[in-house]
């Protein structure tokens, strides 16, 4: 048996005397022992606060993100002891696969997120607040790291998961964290920290563990931390209620488990592939982590006529999945994660029946590998009730286990009052091939859920399915599921960040935000800015072209090479009733004109024009106008080397506003370029002399 240590304050903390013994869900024998009574908590926030926020604080989004690669890269190899541990859980190869290699994959979404984030240690958020008419005067929006703790209280079904899919967000951020696993499974999650820390990848202060009952962890927070708990609806009221989570006005983000919903389409009839899918995934939904799963399937809704049709097909497919011991080769569905949950998961469904009827159950079918006393296992069971709409507890009582209810709808408008009465759900999935059906469901069905997948043939081969939340996607739900929300990209970040209005000149929010400001001063630099490696470009650097003046032959000629004879450009008696005044130059051949004033045509640092952004061609432009350009260093990047070859660089984007002879804009654009950095690592330099 393993003594779960913790790792507190840089350093690793013994348990304490008296460790709960954690047993295999399997067969029953000792796992691990947690003890976390001996913990110094006020020491655990207080060197988060003040070494893990310093260190994370003054990195830059890019430096989080390389960061957060490298350890994804490091577990990844790792992968398979984690793998060991989770079996002890009760979990198959494929349910592990979602914590470990899932969890891992968080990882590797967040990290490549720094792409879209400035080369800062805060985030410039939004766009300007032009808030004078001289414009001497302006806001804008930061989010900066908050100085606290994110402290994560997680369930036990996702000993892996459910802490990368948080850690993964509020690193990122630049928020240490503090992860209280559910001591169930606490031993998974450790083993993990145990690899994290040994890594040195992360910075100190960034990451600690403590495995127990650590009762009193609430009882130090402050209003710059943030807490997540991910279990039941119960518990997470009893801790937002906590005391010093009110006075501190903590943020508390609650990812409840829920009455989550699947319904089968009108049109999905036996023998269609929509049918087919809607078993196939009630069927994953019920024995994947043997339904220990906050986004599993509790309520399945189907057309009046078709339950017995969709029992039967469920039944032919769970009577294909063996059970017992995750360990042996064929078994695809393994236990409960113990026995004391086998218990909760029995009480519930005695509970239903008081109102529903069994539809479907398999009585202590055959193990492979185990036993019934001594493994926590739990056979498939399908209940349902034929007046679902006024029925009770099939829309309150949750069965954390592979139990669901089989429910029949008039119409489509029942379907959704039925996903509705589970008062918020995590997600709902309908599974359809109607288009007006999925859009009227969607609509009227968000109101009440997180997230909500429409499943068809079309897309059921790449589809991630009902149960799995994904980084890119919001993870979370209204009522009943908690009203929090997690991941979601870049949204994610907004839990970790402190958004802060600012305000003052032009020239001085463009020095915060390192990203040129409307009427901000535009220096006029004296070598072309093409000629200047990375590191030289300072933002607000300006070079301002020569003139030139637009000629009929100049929209002949680029109408004829573009094949774009659109009738403005091309033929003046057709302009009465428009707002045009005559022939009038196409807005691509303003764009190329620019470009080829503002261009230093001659090798240099810039390696290739790496994209455009938020092109607008603003005022018409006639022959003999003259126009001109005036081409600004709005933001850098610094990019990373993607491996000994290659030339360190970073993104510069430029504004491109072209301007005609009152000074007018009548084009503005947003050009990226590929600068080379003037100091090369010197293993690069080395290859390259070679």
């Amino acid at each position: 048996m393993r003594l779960l240590d913790n790792y507190i304050a840089g350093q690793w903390v013994p348990a304490g005397s008296n460790p709960k013994v954690l047993l295999d869900a399997v067969h029953g024998h000792e796992v691990a022992g947690a003890d976390a009574s001996n913990v110094d908590m006020a020491s655990a926030f207080d060197y988060g606060r003040t070494v893990g926020s310093r260190n994370l604080r003054k990195m830059t989004f890019q430096q989080r993100g390389l960061m957060l690669k490298a350890l994804a890269l490091y577990l990844m190899e790792r992968k398979e002891t984690f793998y060991k541990w989770s079996a002890h859980t009760g979990a198959t190869r494929a349910d592990a696969w979602v914590d470990v290699e899932g969890g891992i994959g968080t990882l590797f979404a967040y990290a490549s997120l720094r792409k879209q984030l400035p080369d800062l240690p805060y985030l410039v958020d939004g766009d300007p607040a032009l808030l004078s008419k001289g414009g001497t005067f302006i806001g804008h929006h930061i989010g900066v790291p908050k100085r606290g703790v994110a402290v994560h209280i997680n369930a036990y079904n996702f000993p892996i998961w459910g802490m990368l899919e948080k850690v993964s967000v509020n690193l990122l951020a630049g928020v240490p964290a503090l992860v209280k696993p559910a001591t169930l499974t606490s031993y998974v999650a450790h083993a993990m920290v145990k690899e994290i820390v040994a890594s040195g990848i992360l910075p100190e202060g960034a990451l600690q563990i403590v495995c127990g009952g650590a009762r009193d962890i609430l009882d130090h927070v402050g209003f710059e931390d943030v807490v997540t708990f991910t279990g039941s609806a119960e518990t997470g009221l009893k801790l937002k209620s906590n005391p010093r989570i009110l006075s501190e006005n903590v943020p508390f983000n609650l990812e409840a488990d829920s009455l989550n919903s699947l319904v089968l389409g009108p049109d999905a009839e036996p023998g269609t592939p929509e049918f087919d899918l809607f078993v196939k995934e009630l069927r994953r939904e019920m024995t994947i982590k043997c339904g220990q799963r906050c986004t599993a399937v509790r309520r399945a809704m189907v057309p009046e006529g078709r339950v017995e049709a969709v029992r039967d097909a469920l039944k032919a497919q769970l009577d294909r999945v063996p059970m017992g011991d995750p360990a042996l080769e064929g078994v695809r569905m393994g236990a409960l994660a113990g026995l004391e949950q086998r218990q909760e998961v029995m009480q519930a469904v005695s509970r239903l029946e008081q109102e529903a009827e069994t539809l479907l159950s398999f009585d202590a079918p055959e193990l492979m590998g185990a036993d019934w006393d001594t493994g926590a296992f739990y056979a498939p069971r399908l209940l349902t009730h034929r007046a679902p709409l006024g029925a009770e507890l099939i829309h309150e009582v949750e069965p954390f286990g592979p139990v669901a209810c089989l429910l029949p709808y008039g119409d489509i408008d029942d379907a959704i009052s039925l996903t509705h009465k589970g008062k918020g759900s995590l997600c709902c999935s309908i599974v359809t091939a109607n288009a007006d059906v999925a859009k009227k469901f969607v609509v009227e069905a968000a109101t009440h859920h997180g997230r909500v997948l429409v499943l068809n043939a079309d897309c059921a081969k790449e589809s991630t399915g009902h149960g799995s939340p994904m980084p890119q996607l919001v993870h979370g739900g209204p009522g009943r599921a908690g009203g929090g929300e997690e991941m979601g990209g870049l949204r994610g970040l907004g839990h970790y960040l402190q958004r802060t209005a600012i305000q003052g000149h032009p020239d001085m929010i463009t020095a915060i935000t390192q990203r040129h400001q409307p009427g901000a001063s535009r220096p006029e630099s004296v070598i072309h800015p093409f000629r200047l490696h990375f590191e030289d470009q300072e933002v607000g650097m300006t070079f301002t072209t020569h003139r030139h003046t637009v000629t009929e032959a100049d929209i002949v000629n680029f109408a004829n090479v573009s094949g774009d004879h659109f009738y403005a450009h091309v033929d003046e008696t057709a302009l009465d009733g428009t707002i045009f005044e005559g022939r009038v130059a196409h807005g691509y051949w303003v764009l190329s004109k620019a470009a080829g004033m503002f261009v230093e045509p001659h090798k240099g640092p810039v390696l290739l024009n790496y994209g455009l952004e938020n092109c607008r061609f603003t005022k018409p432009v006639y022959p003999g106008m003259t126009i001109g350009v005036q081409l600004t260093v709005e933001e850098k990047v610094q990019q990373e080397l993607r491996g000994e070859d290659d030339v360190l660089k970073g993104i510069v984007k430029f504004k491109v506003d072209v301007t005609d002879e009152t000074g007018e804009t009548v084009a503005i654009a947003t050009i990226l370029t590929m600068v080379a950095n003037r100091l090369q690592p010197a293993v690069n330099a080395e290859s390259k002399a070679g």
